[in-house]
């Protein structure tokens, strides 16, 4: 019985193709034969294709990312990217097997933020130049890069200060938001800094327009609803775990 499966072939890379669903048995041996001739081997799955999703999964293609609106016949899809490399560890090794998962296992975004407070208690908050409302300092955690080393260079990056972060005091789980998908964020003591901290300050200012140190009931004012829940919920101390603040 003839393959399912088409092969096309251009600079090096072979692009497969299918109808219907196909195993992955055999999905699993084209991908083999064509690496003996190819670099790379590739497939494009429709996003509403469950099925064929797993089968170039568990064939050994990496999930590489999303082409958006690229359906056939004039309909706008959004189709899934798999590949694999003839460099590519072996599935049935260790190293090739986790690198597989890490291809299409969910990814979290981590913000990482600090809690200052004055001798009075007050809190320090920026405002940010790209949204009207006032934020703690801090940022996101870059790829390969620690919660805590994260949030020690934003607040050094964005205010000039050297800043050892303490303690964990708060996970805040912020659920889809404004185009953002879901993030956890983490608030770490900043402990207690001088009166004249302000005038050491050196904003950046591509990000920052204006830092100061706040009460509660201002932070209420110049913070976004949920910000301000997760600024009372560190200070507070009481719930080291909040979604949205709550």
């Amino acid at each position: 019985m003839p393959s399912p499966i088409t092969l096309t072939s251009a600079d090096g890379v072979a692009r497969l193709e299918w109808t219907g669903e196909v195993s992955t048995d055999e999905l699993r041996r084209v991908v083999a034969e064509a690496l003996t001739g190819h670099t790379r081997v590739e497939t494009h799955v429709a996003s509403d294709d469950p099925a064929g999703q797993r089968a170039a999964t568990w064939a050994g293609l990496h999930r590489e990312g999303v082409r958006r609106g690229v359906g056939a016949d004039g309909e706008p899809q959004d189709r899934i990217v798999y590949a694999r490399l003839v460099t590519d560890a072996p599935v049935n090794e260790p190293g090739g097997f986790r690198a597989l998962l890490n291809s299409f296992l969910p990814r979290k975004r981590a913000i990482s933020q600090m809690l200052i407070r004055d001798a009075d208690g007050r809190v320090l908050l920026c405002q940010l130049t790209y949204k009207r409302d006032w934020d703690l300092p801090g940022g996101i955690v870059e790829v390969g890069e620690s919660p805590r080393t994260a949030v020690q260079r934003e607040v050094e990056e964005e205010l000039g200060l050297e800043v050892e972060p303490g303690g964990l005091l708060l996970t805040d789980w912020l659920p889809p938001w404004g185009g953002w998908d879901d993030a956890v964020c983490l608030v770490f003591d900043g402990g207690t800094l001088a009166p004249g901290t302000l005038d050491e300050v050196v904003k950046q200012e591509r990000e920052i327009r204006d830092v100061r140190f706040c009460t509660l009931e201002e932070v209420d004012e110049l913070a976004a609803d949920f910000t301000a829940r997760r600024v009372r919920a560190a200070v507070g101390g009481a719930q080291p775990y909040t979604e949205s603040g709550r």
